[in-house]
């Protein structure tokens, strides 16, 4: 699968590391896909069902013709890659070393069913921001690991690796790099990460960014976790005096509730999603059914549309999924978490919210507010959703740029 050094166990070696993908393994994933056993066509016209049988369908034929994993290879391959064991597990990682040595540390983190493929696009212009658009006082020396279980890092084998843990070894990784002042960044379990590191408040971290805020109040959050099916009507159940930023906000939060069955699965029973290790297809849809939104964004693209993101996009993040086999290791963080994905932490340090109109929910400037009583910066974007590193590369690094530009 890969290339990297040995190392002795509890070292705090840092050890290069590059993706060779053995060409049998991709050989194989195109049998199986080519063998596909497809199910019925689902019996509406939308996607209330799941991924429509036409949009998976798609996805399967251009993966097999035409999809060439070796060009994200080599992309990858083209930046620094390191390994280093934390607590006994392989956390992999880019480094990319700005060349303007005043630039401000920076660790940015992905979710699920994302990877590092996510932040692949804005690893120039935070590195190199005078060759787009920007000045060399906004550089940022870009540090991106892979979550435990995810993409190239170790899969861990005992329980234990949740958000915290994670929190905590996000920092050990930065002074391990000599980072002794830096800013962390996060989406999806990437905002819940630094959420946590915010609250865990290490002397070494200035502040941090995310973009999927942890702001709803609460008693609103408690509402909608115990009514994923409507049966309580939580919403009749709001707080008076609500703001129409705040109503929708609720509303948003409500829909997601009722539409984590894949969520729920992975928190309860991970081991059983065997089936995601045997048919790239299944995994696939799986991972393609996230939110709304990005399902029909990703439904757009592979009917010929430009929207964000390209079919080599979304497919060189499922195929890193398929050849590193952390379908089901992925899905334990689910299992590990007991924390809310939405409701406010308790976190005081500077904090910077960047608000995509169609991310999960829109959190409001007032919940912001009062969610991270160190507010520092908020913005609400007019285009972009739940991967916005991804798919607006450009907008997201001038986020960055701009928020933590006072902490510098």
């Amino acid at each position: 699968m890969a290339v990297k050094t040995k190392t002795r166990p509890g070292t705090t070696e840092i050890r290069p590391f590059s993706v060779d993908i053995p060409q049998a393994d991709l050989d194989d994933l195109k049998r199986r896909i080519k063998a596909t056993r497809w199910p019925d066509k689902e019996t509406v016209d939308d996607q209330s069902q799941g991924v429509p049988l036409a949009t998976i369908q798609a996805v399967a034929r251009y993966w097999e013709n035409e999809y060439d994993w070796r060009k994200v290879e080599a992309r990858l391959n083209a930046v620094p890659q390191f390994m280093t064991t934390i607590d006994g597990v392989d956390i992999h990682f880019i480094h990319v070393r700005s060349k303007h040595e005043d630039a401000l540390p920076l660790i940015v983190t992905h979710g699920w069913p994302g990877s590092i493929i996510e932040q692949m696009k804005i690893i120039e212009p935070l590195t190199d921001p005078t060759a787009h658009g920007g000045s060399a006082s906004d550089a940022f020396h870009l540090v991106i690991p892979s979550l435990p279980g995810h993409g190239f890092s170790g899969k861990p084998t005992e329980s234990g690796w949740n958000p915290q843990k994670i929190a905590t070894a996000w920092t050990e990784l930065m002074k391990r790099l000599g980072y002794d002042r830096f800013v962390a960044q996060g989406g999806d379990w990437g905002a819940v990460v630094v959420d946590q590191m915010g609250l865990q408040a290490p002397p070494e971290l200035l502040g941090i960014h995310t973009n999927m805020p942890g702001a709803v109040p609460p008693e609103i959050d408690l509402l909608f976790q115990g009514d994923t099916t409507g049966a309580n009507n939580a919403m009749g159940s709001l707080p008076s005096g609500l703001s129409d930023d705040e109503m929708r906000a609720a509303e948003e939060v409500n829909f997601v509730w009722k539409h984590v069955a894949y969520a729920l699965m992975m928190a309860t029973r991970p081991q059983t999603l065997t089936g995601l290790a045997d048919s790239p297809v299944g995994l696939a849809s799986f991972l393609l059914d996230h939110d709304a939104k990005s399902l029909a964004l990703i439904a757009q693209v592979f009917d010929g549309a430009k929207a964000g993101l390209t079919r080599d996009d979304i497919l060189d993040n499922i195929s890193l999924y398929w050849l590193t086999n952390t379908a089901v290791s992925a899905s334990r963080l689910y299992a590990e978490n007991k924390l809310s994905f939405f409701a406010t932490k308790g976190v005081n340090i500077p904090v910077a919210v960047s608000v995509f109109p169609d991310e999960l929910y829109e959190a409001p400037q007032s919940w912001a507010e009062q969610a991270y009583p160190n507010l520092i910066y908020y913005n609400k974007l007019d285009v972009g959703g739940h991967f916005a590193a991804w798919e607006q590369p450009k907008i997201f690094s001038e986020e960055l740029r701009t928020a933590f530009r006072s902490l510098r």
